[in-house]
């Protein structure tokens, strides 16, 4: 059959059409229940021990709908749809909030080791190098001042350690007041002027419009590597810091159970709620997982742990969650815990 000029501009818009329905991107972001991978291949102690069971690392996937994404999420369980500002501040580009998530797994590593090794009493040295910048809010005060990469090291002359310290001191400063930040970007020393400004969205509190981690420097002995790839975001912290701890004392902490868990732990061993838990605990259940942690929130009604155990219940799993606040919590439960 010979191809006429109509032939050929229905076949454009059928091909417009469908690249537009599979590749367009709308302003909705979803998430869905990712994957529980074993940690021992992920993190790996210098001469460490060996268990009979395993640490698992879970994860939530999550992307920028298509339309056919869009009405699939619709329909289909446990899929969740977000608005992209939400998820994605405005001003923030997807290349920038990929890097933003990397520099939380970053941190989130760097916290656990800390954790770990301070609870199995080995040795570990910390060196504080300020504070780097990891997106910059646009029209909040730093945009177009500073950038994502530059590394604060103090505010008025005064030294700044790490993220509370420079928190705690633009916290005690009045709408209006304009600070000096003393910055290091390209290993050139810049000092820039903000002025404050109060944030509706924050409960009014004072701030420059930044999202930043402590630049750290932490060296242990024996070495611990980490290999997560592309996972970002800090929520793995709890599960890094109970394998590195497994991997340093000779007792085997699984027991011989696959152990789940989920939320960011801090330089103290406080375990923080994290998002996304339910699809977490789906894709622990799918995994064969036996325990799964969750952040208890010192028992808010609408804690991690309560999401957890009601997806838990939803799925009549056989799956044990398990509320914890601190490290300490989840340490001391597994020891307690009888072999499988």
């Amino acid at each position: 059959m010979a191809f006429t000029k109509k032939h050929i501009i229905y076949l454009i818009l059928v091909i417009g059409i469908a690249f537009f329905i599979s590749a367009y991107k709308l302003p909705y972001y979803i998430y869905k229940p990712g994957g529980a991978d074993a940690l021992n291949p992920i993190v790996e102690v210098e001469d460490g021990y060996q268990s009979e069971g395993d640490m698992h690392l879970v994860t939530v996937r999550g992307g920028q709908a298509t339309p056919v994404q869009y009405l699939w999420a619709q329909v289909m369980p446990n899929q969740e749809v977000l608005p992209l500002q939400e998820v994605r501040p405005e001003g923030v580009s997807e290349d920038e909030y990929f890097h933003a998530q990397l520099q939380m797994m970053e941190s989130s590593q760097e916290a656990s080791t800390v954790v770990a090794y301070e609870a199995a009493d080995e040795d570990i040295t910390i060196e504080y190098n300020g504070v780097y910048v990891v997106s910059v809010v646009e029209e909040m005060p730093a945009d177009d001042i500073l950038k994502t990469g530059d590394r604060i090291t103090g505010i008025d002359g005064n030294t700044i350690d790490e993220s509370n310290d420079l928190i705690e001191y633009v916290e005690n400063k009045q709408p209006g007041d304009t600070i000096t930040v003393q910055v290091v970007r390209d290993e050139d020393q810049l000092e820039k002027e903000i002025t404050l400004e109060r944030f509706p969205d924050m409960d009014n509190k004072v701030g420059i419009g930044i999202q930043l981690v402590t630049d750290r420097s932490v060296e242990v002995d024996p070495e611990v590597d980490f290999s997560s790839g592309s996972i970002g975001g800090p929520s793995a912290g709890l599960m890094f810091s109970l394998e590195i701890y497994d991997q340093l004392t000779e007792e085997d902490l699984t027991k011989g159970y696959q152990i789940a868990g989920t939320g960011e732990v801090d330089y103290q061993g406080n375990v923080r709620r994290i998002g996304g838990v339910d699809k977490k605990v789906i894709a622990a259940d799918r995994e064969g997982c036996d325990i799964f942690f969750a952040a208890n929130d010192n028992g808010a009604d609408d804690s991690n742990y309560e999401v957890a155990l009601k997806a838990a219940e939803e799925m009549d799993t056989d799956m044990k969650i398990v509320p914890v606040d601190t490290f300490d919590d989840a340490l001391n439960y597994l020891q307690n815990l009888e072999p499988a």
